[in-house]
């Protein structure tokens, strides 16, 4: 594949999200769509009410138009497709509620999961349909295991988990937007080492957008992208790593997400079975805001924690 191809889909991308930015915040501002900020939280973000959110809006098009531009229509295009637009749907609908009828928790959680696995199940019928391989890779080895028809379940899994992980990423200005540029930035190399080409026009395509979204997002925040940009973000991590048979890399590219899931996990568990907290706030960025770190300290820790972490993936993956 031509490297000519992935810097232009990055570069247009990006500009799209650019081009859009000024275009969109304005509009979110005026029809009020502020972002509600947990009075539980850090003190510093209360500054933060009443940011334009569902700024999501802007990668999910930046992003639709240069795949739409430089992809070919096969069925790892509608995989890619289904999964980022599917997920970014059910976020923004999440967004679209919390704001417009003022409920603080958006959709309900069983509402929520069940747009999750509706589309996860649409994923499931395209992958099976295209004769996708059920087997399961380990990481920097030769090996690799056939789960059969527990691959779409373990596929319900990997889209559920990745999804929800990059959404408590999405906590502070700029950490989202960066972290998930270095883990597709990972993802578009491992992509072209299988020569999976849709996947790498995609990973591109959302490096471009990320980027071009962060040029607004970084701190201080002029917008913030919501569930409609982290879900939509999740789902289309899951799918790259699902077609490009990187299903356990992700977990290493992944890591920061990794962690702030766990973090929640562990938060939640403590505090049921012992009546303690474990951090001082979870998602774990927060427990670092709390401990005294400036939160552009605590957004450039996660982004270099995220490129030693592509780094390893990189290698582990057997891109060079």
């Amino acid at each position: 594949m031509d490297i000519k191809v992935i810097l232009l889909t990055i570069g247009a991308s990006f500009l799209l999200a650019v081009l859009l930015g000024p275009l969109f915040i304005p509009l979110l501002r005026r029809m009020k769509f502020g972002q509600q900020i947990r009075t539980d939280g850090p003190q510093s973000h209360l500054k933060k009410q009443g940011t334009p959110t569902m700024g999501g809006i802007i990668i999910m098009l930046a992003l639709l138009l240069a795949f739409l531009k430089f992809a070919d229509k096969t069925n790892d295009f509608w995989v890619l497709l289904v999964a980022s637009l599917g997920f970014g749907l059910v976020g923004f609908l999440d967004d679209y509620i919390k704001i417009v009828f003022k409920r603080s928790l958006g959709l309900t959680a069983k509402q929520k999961l069940a747009g999750q696995l509706l589309f996860s199940i649409v994923v499931c019928i395209l992958l099976h349909r295209m004769g996708h391989s059920t087997a399961i890779g380990v990481p920097g080895t030769d090996w690799s295991f056939d789960l059969g028809w527990f691959y779409y379940l373990f596929v319900v899994i990997i889209m559920f988990a990745t999804s929800n992980s990059v959404n408590f990423t999405d906590g502070l200005d700029g950490l989202l937007a960066g972290t998930s540029a270095i883990a597709f930035g990972a993802f578009t190399i491992l992509a072209l080492s299988v020569n999976e080409y849709e996947s790498v026009v995609f990973s591109a395509a959302m490096v471009g957008a990320v980027l071009g979204f962060l040029v607004f997002n970084a701190h201080p925040a002029k917008v913030f992208m919501g569930d409609a940009g982290s879900l939509g973000i999740g789902g289309g991590l899951a799918a790259v790593a699902m077609l490009t048979k990187m299903e356990l890399v992700l977990i290493i590219v992944g890591g920061v997400f990794v962690f702030e899931m766990l973090s929640v996990i562990i938060q939640v568990t403590s505090f049921k079975l012992r009546g303690k907290r474990v951090f001082k706030m979870s998602p774990i960025h927060h427990h670092f805001e709390l401990s005294g770190w400036s939160e552009w300290r605590v957004v450039t820790t996660f982004w270099i924690v995220g490129f030693i972490l592509a780094a390893i993936g990189l290698v582990v993956g057997k891109a060079f």
